[in-house]
């Protein structure tokens, strides 16, 4: 299993009801709007780095999909996908599944938190997730349950900026055993609309 993370922009899952609500009604919206507009090219390059690593007909899980404009991308490179958001705002689930739709029953999203993730024992193949890890507030619950969904020999993909806390995360799934056998690597990965700000993957 590999445990892949890249640094992602910062705009969602803030810590407080303030910073949520930010992400609930008119927000979620301003929110689409934004993330579909300026940062579009990184997620269709994170989607095709994504859609190079996974098996065929895998079942995938995008966790802090937000409005889900990543599974978008992805399930259209990936006919042979089963993709599936999680996110902690109804309101943005919402916004995912009327993007997701034209891709029928092999797209959907639900609402959930990443420190319990409303899904059954070794349910996905890969999960992803991109722009929240530096916002999770309890890292040894997320990996817990990551490791949890995983099928045995997954991959778990996480996207986030290089400031996100990837030692942290390593130390978290170090205490799962679905991952305390892997090394983690660390390699710059570029995949950010404006020059100069840049990604880490840190694969276990």
């Amino acid at each position: 299993m590999r445990l892949l993370t890249k640094l992602s922009h910062k705009h969602r899952h803030g810590h407080g009801h303030a910073a949520q609500e930010a992400f609930e009604g008119k927000g979620s919206h301003r929110y689409d709007r934004h993330v579909g507009r300026i940062f579009r090219g990184t997620y269709r390059r994170i989607a095709a780095d994504v859609a190079n690593l996974v098996p065929s007909g895998a079942d995938v899980l995008d966790i802090s999909t937000g409005p889900g404009h990543l599974l978008v991308e992805l399930a259209g490179i990936r006919g042979d996908l089963r993709v599936t958001g999680v996110d902690l705002s109804a309101d943005m689930v919402a916004i995912a599944r009327g993007h997701l739709e034209p891709f029928g029953d092999r797209a959907t999203a639900v609402t959930g938190d990443v420190g319990a993730l409303p899904f059954d024992d070794d349910s996905f193949d890969v999960i992803v997730s991109s722009s929240a890890l530096h916002h999770w507030p309890d890292l040894d619950a997320a990996a817990a349950e990551v490791g949890r969904v995983l099928r045995p020999g997954g991959q778990v993909l996480i996207y986030d900026f290089w400031r996100a806390p990837f030692d942290e995360m390593t130390a978290a799934t170090a205490k799962v055993p679905a991952f305390a056998d892997r090394p983690a690597r660390r390699t710059r990965f570029s995949a950010w609309p404006v020059p100069g700000l840049f990604y880490r993957r840190q694969e276990f």
